[in-house]
């Protein structure tokens, strides 16, 4: 894995300075702490910070082949099968690994080599004879990519955002409407960022800047479709999705540096251990976190699978209270990220740092067959809408929901309001609202009277909702994992991952997210992906000779942090500080911010996560434009 950077010009070949170059690539060097590398021609140059992971010894970068010249993040599985294919139409390889693929690939296809690619990358291909330079970022964003027109007419581009942030044409200027993104999902979405006029290429997208010409649109060069449904039986998807599964894992266990896996005791990391080591002459290494109090912590499953498939297992018992990664993460991210199962990925990443280079993952399966809990509630609001028109359901179940108490203390059973309102919305309103962190009430109290009204009527849900109404797909179900894998998956849970595991040098690679895998998961009827209250049905079907029911059917955990209680603990300081905050004093009313820190250190209310928001906000504005 790597970290990448560059300026191209346009409109006029300006002497680029390597200098400049390396001062953007050398504050990722987490990312590549193995090699450096940067090279300028006129008007364009590109810099590179190297990760070993296959051929250690030989493929820098960047790397040339005729007039090509790259830099590439991220790893290429079937780079040997398209080798072979490339030299069989004469071309002549003088390195091993899968980046000099890439650049004979693009001599023979050009763009049209991307729908040959199976990985994970971002990468950045100039071309000395059409004058052109072009950024390409991976189907479903695993590796990150921005980018951002300078004052002198140059367009930058970086892994991270820290690489554009080095370059001292970049004008730090707050995106207001990044605050309020961030404020309804706990993440900045791939479509904005804290910055204004940086953007983030999207996942399956491609950018060619030509000399001469202004600069376009990004163009999407890859999407799924769930408008599509397979054909057969139940044994015999099962049997397919088995062999996907099996096809996925290996792909991703190529490397010549040491190899492990992250597994929690979940369904997902535990499927992705028990194919790898059906795969593996040797022990899978194998590394998990718990924490000291019980009730957050499932080790105990972990190290029940580690035993079934004799792994070389490893884990570390992290304190409840271990908020002080704080600022680590605030400079890990960029940009204010509110995900608190950062820390916990942070540790599992720092653990595996110990003994291996790469680690496979189980991220991704949740999106692709539905396992999340309001796929399922989002089904069954779905088949209610569906009995009444419209106008009668708004009516309806409007005057129930602001009838009936809200009760955030009672049992989940009790705790109708919220469904009730959700039911008088449209799906795709309702659903936005649903995966979000605060909703617009809650928001339009905590802001300030002129950041409501800079505003204009922004929303943070907005996007999704828009991506739910124009996706391709047949249900409400179809189109929630469709708005998923568009904004909550590259924005919060591949963030997530890229950011904690490059943090420490570590490659983290998700084999559930092999976009065979999921084009194939697409294609599933709904009553496979949920069945009699279970999500991940099939998956769960398929899994069942490897995994025991007791891991593939108990309910789900995750990463849990125990941040309200840190707010009424040894973060209640911090949580009252709040209230007195002068970056804060830009966009919110300190008043209510004070009345959201009290009313959760006296336990009239649940609030931790909004004052987590908060703190997260706070810290990252300030590192940034601080």
């Amino acid at each position: 894995m790597c970290g990448i950077a560059g300026v191209f010009y346009p409109a006029t070949p300006k002497p680029v300075d390597p200098a400049r170059i390396a001062l953007m690539t050398d504050v990722q060097a987490h990312r590549g702490p193995d090699g450096a590398g940067v090279w300028t021609a006129a008007g364009v140059g590109l810099g590179h910070r190297r990760l070993s992971i296959i051929d250690v010894a030989g493929s820098p970068q960047p790397m040339q082949a005729g007039p090509l010249t790259i830099v590439y993040n991220g790893e290429v599985y079937n780079f040997a099968e398209l080798r072979t294919e490339l030299e069989a139409l004469g071309a002549r390889f003088t390195t091993a690994g899968d980046t000099e693929v890439l650049l004979h690939g693009w001599r023979a296809w050009g763009p049209r080599l991307l729908d040959r690619l199976v990985g994970m990358f971002a990468f950045a291909i100039h071309d000395a004879d059409a004058q052109s330079l072009t950024l390409v970022r991976d189907r479903l964003g695993v590796k990150p990519l921005h980018y951002v027109e300078l004052s002198d007419g140059g367009v930058a581009f970086s892994s991270e955002l820290k690489g554009l942030l080095a370059h001292p044409l970049l004008r730090r200027e707050i995106d207001p409407r990044a605050i309020e993104d961030f404020m309804a999902l706990g993440y900045v979405p791939d479509h904005a960022c804290i910055v204004a006029g940086v953007r983030k290429l999207p996942a399956g997208s491609l950018l060619t800047l030509q000399r001469g010409r202004t600069m376009p649109d990004p163009r999407r060069w890859w999407n799924i479709d769930f408008s599509i449904r397979a054909k057969g039986s139940t044994r015999d998807l099962s049997a397919e999705l088995a062999d996907r599964l099996r096809t996925a894992v290996r792909a991703r266990m190529v490397a010549d540096v040491p190899l492990g896996a992250f597994l929690s005791g979940g369904v997902d990391s535990s499927a992705v251990v028990a194919l790898m080591a059906e795969a593996s002459p040797r022990a899978v290494r194998t590394m998990s976190i718990g924490f000291n109090e019980a009730s957050h912590d499932e080790s105990a499953y972990a190290r029940a699978v580690a035993a079934r498939f004799a792994t070389d297992h490893r884990e570390r018992i992290v304190a409840a209270d271990d908020f002080a990664l704080i600022d680590t993460l605030v400079g890990a991210f960029d940009e204010p990220f509110a995900d608190a199962s950062a820390i916990g990925m942070y540790r599992v990443c720092e653990l595996a740092r110990e003994d291996v280079t790469v680690a496979l993952s189980g991220d991704g399966a949740d999106e692709a067959f539905a396992g999340y809990r309001r796929y399922k509630f989002h089904a069954a609001e779905e088949r209610v809408r569906g009995l009444l028109p419209e106008h009668l359901r708004a009516r309806v179940f409007g005057a129930l929901g602001g009838a009936y108490p809200k009760a955030d203390w009672a049992p989940q059973v009790f705790r109708a309001k919220s469904t009730l309102l959700a039911l008088a919305d449209d799906g795709a309103t309702a659903y936005a609202r649903a995966v979000g962190v605060t909703t617009p009430a809650t928001r339009d109290a905590l802001y300030a009277d002129p950041f409501r009204r800079a505003l204009g009527g922004h929303r943070g849900e907005d996007a999704m909702i828009a991506t739910m109404r124009d996706a391709p797909a047949r249900t409400g179900l179809d189109a929630a994992q469709y708005a998923d894998l568009h904004h909550y998956l590259p924005g919060d849970i591949l963030t997530k991952v890229d950011r904690t595991s490059m943090a420490v040098s570590l490659e983290a690679r998700e084999p559930l997210l092999d976009h065979r895998l999921l084009e194939f998961a697409a294609t599933l009827p709904p009553s496979l992906r949920i069945r009699g209250g279970q999500g991940k049905w099939l998956m769960k079907k398929a899994l069942e000779p490897w995994l025991p029911k007791d891991v593939l059917y108990r309910r789900k955990m995750g990463f849990v942090t125990p941040i309200s209680a840190w707010f009424r603990g040894p973060l209640a300081g911090q949580a009252a500080a709040l209230a007195k905050s002068p970056v804060l004093a830009t966009w919110f009313d300190l008043r209510a911010i004070e009345r959201l820190a009290d009313d959760h250190r006296s336990g009239r209310a649940e609030h931790g996560r909004k004052l987590w928001q908060l703190l997260m906000l706070e810290r990252s504005v300030a590192r940034v434009f601080g």
